[in-house]
């Protein structure tokens, strides 16, 4: 982490149009698979495209801890050498996940079927961010898993036990819940058999069948089986769509902009806020579509354009979950008004994302008023002034966009989570054209 990015303040904006051609870091998503299926593979997997950010780090080091040896012979590049399903070894200290749910959630599934006991861990804000999604489907494979009150980490998994393949039906759509049975059902007698209100993105399903094991999926099911093995392979992870999401919005409201964005991940399950922008009216061309590491990749081209305010379909909530604060922030400058509904999940993230979003927009200037689980936003203008972002990536950098169409400064308070997710973020959006640094 740069000094700028480990900084607890920026100040940003207002900027200029965004030009040029970049590409953002490589996809959380798969960069937290590929390192956890290449662990429990047998073989050596060359992971390309790796982000190098504190939570994919943090996934590294918990299976370094547990006995993987992974090489980093080059920035963005690891090679895990894999132990196979049964060959990990149980750490007396815990195993830290930093700020990484993605990372706690999966690893819960991975080591639930483990001869040893874990203890996973995480930062302040992880700590608060409940579990009980995942360990009571777990618990009914047989799993043992103890939590704080309200199902918080620290999540305490007893090894030994014996798990067999259930039929669940997620009561709210996650890909992380999903995936988390999913890597328990590889330990499990029977089939697993996991179905979605609405269908969420398929990193896990698609890698696993990249690995080699036996899968059957769909939007919406996935069914496997355990007592296969998985088999090393190469994973070249492809630009993180979330990450690019600040740009499209960036180059769609800045007047005079038009910037590509480099081979950008095209998963159908995690593309949802680019359909809503497109309903806004943005102009966003997809260019060279082709395929990396199992992956639909695409360059896409970003021009400014008028966007209005539209009710986002809640069929598109769960496929831009993540991407909501840069959303809130095209509906805030979009002529109209803009409803988002059935997003209720914004409020157990890394910081409850509706409240924060709304109070920042309000110090801005914006008419928002939030809902249980969403909110209603009447675009307009945007002042300068001081937000904060709670520790919370994904609100500091959409802040940060905004701040490029706003009358004055804005102080972004609180930004050195960052890092994150999106290492470089400062440079890289100088390099397009905003201006976002440390104040």
């Amino acid at each position: 982490m740069s000094a700028s990015e480990s900084s607890q303040a920026w100040t940003a904006g207002p900027g200029a149009a965004l030009r040029g051609s970049i590409r953002v870091p490589g996809d959380k998503s798969v960069s937290h698979r590929a390192v956890m299926l290449g662990a429990l593979a047998e073989g050596v997997t060359r992971v390309t495209g790796f982000l190098e950010g504190e939570d994919t780090r943090a996934t590294a080091r918990v299976f370094e801890q547990l006995g993987v040896r992974i090489e980093t012979p080059s920035a963005s590049e690891r090679i895990v050498h894999g132990v196979g399903l049964h060959g990990l070894r149980g750490s007396d200290a815990a195993l830290d996940c930093g700020n990484a749910g993605t990372g706690m959630r999966l690893l819960a599934g991975a080591l639930a079927g483990q001869a040893f006991d874990s203890v996973l861990v995480g930062d302040a804000s992880l700590s608060k961010r409940p579990m009980r999604r995942v360990t009571e489907p777990l618990a009914a494979m047989g799993a043992r898993i103890d939590s704080e009150d309200g199902g918080l980490p620290p999540l305490r998994i007893r090894g030994g036990r014996e798990l067999r393949g259930i039929e669940y039906t997620l009561p709210v759509a996650s890909a992380q819940v999903k995936s988390a049975l999913l890597l328990a059902g590889l330990y499990a007698q029977g089939e697993t058999v996991v179905r979605e209100p609405h269908p969420t993105r398929d990193y896990t399903e698609r890698m696993l069948a990249a690995f080699g094991w036996p899968i059957e999926f769909s939007p919406g099911h996935a069914r496997l089986s355990g007592g296969h093995a998985l088999r090393a392979t190469d994973v070249a992870v492809p630009a993180d769509f979330s990450s690019a999401a600040f740009f499209l919005v960036a180059a769609s409201v800045v007047p005079g902009s038009e910037l590509v964005l480099e081979a950008v991940g095209m998963n159908p399950r995690r593309t949802g806020l680019l359909s809503a922008l497109r309903l806004m009216g943005a102009d966003i061309v997809e260019e060279n579509p082709r395929s990396e590491g199992g992956e639909p990749v695409a360059d896409l081209r970003v021009r400014h354009a008028r966007l209005r305010g539209v009710e986002v379909p809640q069929a598109l909530v769960p496929d831009m979950i993540d991407e909501f604060p840069a959303l809130f922030v095209a509906a805030a400058v979009a002529q109209g008004r803009t409803v988002v509904s059935g997003a209720a999940e914004l409020r157990v993230k890394e910081s409850d994302r509706i409240a924060t979003m709304a109070a920042g927009l309000r110090a801005l200037g914006v008419a928002i008023e939030e809902t249980p689980d969403g909110a209603i936003i009447d675009g307009g203008g945007l002042s300068g002034g001081a937000v904060e972002s709670h520790g919370d990536h994904r609100i500091a950098m959409s802040f940060a966009v905004a701040a490029q169409l706003a009358t004055g400064e804005v102080r972004i308070g609180d930004v050195a989570n960052v890092a994150t997710s999106f290492p470089g973020f400062e440079a890289l959006a100088a390099q397009a054209g905003m201006r976002v640094g440390a104040g």
